[in-house]
């Protein structure tokens, strides 16, 4: 293997997620986030939006339209999906929105997330969705843009509400079924 390449997994399973992940995907976000993001935003945010963001939700992992990436021996290398109705609880008919989604940090440029994203395309655009908007991380922005997404009408960056007084920045990003 050359320097250039990057390593696919031998076995990757993509499944709908289930309650019974929350630990393991509580685990993968907040050892993963920090690392992740940490070279895009500066640690008085990540201090304060971490805590809050790398943990599970449970109406994600119940939603069925929320997938887990398992590896070899069953380890849990990347989660996200995909609902009907938005983070901020908006509802636009025939948008699905993009939802929490992480690869492990030590399983990067291996086509999990990839993986992932490719499920939740086909599961949405089977459930009528005809677009998909993202609220990405600056991070994940170069991941989204090779995977078809666009910035959206809305602008190149906004500010997520998490708590009172603690905003995170976003990216919005939308893209065509």
């Amino acid at each position: 293997m050359s320097l250039g390449m990057t390593r696919t997994f031998q076995t990757l399973t993509i499944r709908p997620a289930t309650v019974a992940d929350t630990a393991a995907v509580d685990a993968l976000l907040s050892r993963s986030y920090p690392r992740l993001l940490r070279a895009d935003y500066p640690p008085s945010i990540l201090v304060t939006a971490v805590p809050l963001i790398a943990r599970a939700k449970p109406e994600l992992l119940a939603s069925g339209t929320y997938f887990v990436a398992e590896g070899e021996g069953g380890a849990i290398l990347g989660a996200g999906g995909w609902t009907a109705r938005g983070p901020q609880g908006t509802d636009s008919r025939g948008l699905g929105h993009i939802r929490h989604v992480v690869t492990d940090d030590r399983a990067l440029r291996r086509g999990v997330g990839r993986a992932i994203l490719e499920r939740t395309f086909a599961t949405a655009d089977a459930a009528g969705m005809t677009a998909l908007a993202c609220l990405s991380t600056r991070t994940a922005v170069p991941f989204y843009l090779a995977l078809g997404f666009r910035p959206s009408a809305e602008g190149t960056e906004l500010t997520i509400p998490l708590a009172p007084g603690i905003r995170f920045p976003a990216v919005p990003l939308i893209r065509t079924l």
